[in-house]
């Protein structure tokens, strides 16, 4: 029969804190490019812009970014049609807005697809003009889900109101974007409001 002593040992390590690999996965960001020059030409736009551009995404995901009437959209899955009929697709916003050419997406595996994505947005504020006679744009940053399941908006962060924006995006992207159920769950604001949210969400 075991001696007494290696029973305590066992029970002890037993009860010790579980090792870093055992505990969840470090989050790691990735970047990717949607400039034009990096994307194909899914539908030309007219005179006046507009048009649809494929991205590749990271862990195979590709990223349909539409232009029209000046305001954009951006989408992610597994395929450019099972994108463009994502949630995110036809989330659009009241005010002229376009996004940077930088996607940060968050994963535990550079080698795996991501399961967020954040991208900065300008949102034309017609109220506030500059001295060409132009809205001054505001920054928002937009916390996206990704598959598996819908790709959606998870949270907005006014980036002028919050100068720890992109932390706070990441912080939510790593804790509420992959339990986040589109159509169900409540878009959140996350950090201080400011004019870009207010833009955004104008109820």
């Amino acid at each position: 029969m075991p001696c007494r002593s290696s029973t305590v040992v066992a029970a002890l390590l037993l009860a010790m804190p579980r090792t870093a690999s055992a505990q969840s996965a470090q989050i790691v960001s990735i970047y990717t490019s949607t400039a034009p020059k990096d994307c194909r030409v899914l539908h030309k736009g007219n005179d006046d812009g507009g048009g649809t551009r494929a991205c590749k995404g990271p862990g195979g995901l590709a990223v349909v970014i539409s232009e029209g009437d000046l305001r954009e959209t951006v989408s992610a899955a597994r395929t450019v049609k099972i994108a463009e009929n994502e949630p995110a697709a036809r989330s659009w916003f009241g005010p002229f807005s376009s996004t940077t050419h930088t996607i940060e997406w968050r994963t535990t595996d550079k080698s795996k697809r991501p399961f967020a994505m954040i991208q900065r947005w300008h949102l034309a504020d017609n109220d506030d003009v500059g001295k060409d006679n132009r809205p001054i744009e505001k920054p928002m940053l937009v916390v996206t889900r990704l598959p598996p399941g819908k790709t959606c908006h998870v949270a907005y962060i006014d980036v002028q109101a919050n100068p720890n924006a992109n932390d706070i995006a990441r912080k939510a992207a790593d804790e509420i974007a992959r339990d986040f159920v589109c159509g169900t769950d409540s878009l959140r604001v996350i950090g201080n409001s400011g004019r870009a949210v207010e833009l955004a969400r104008p109820d």
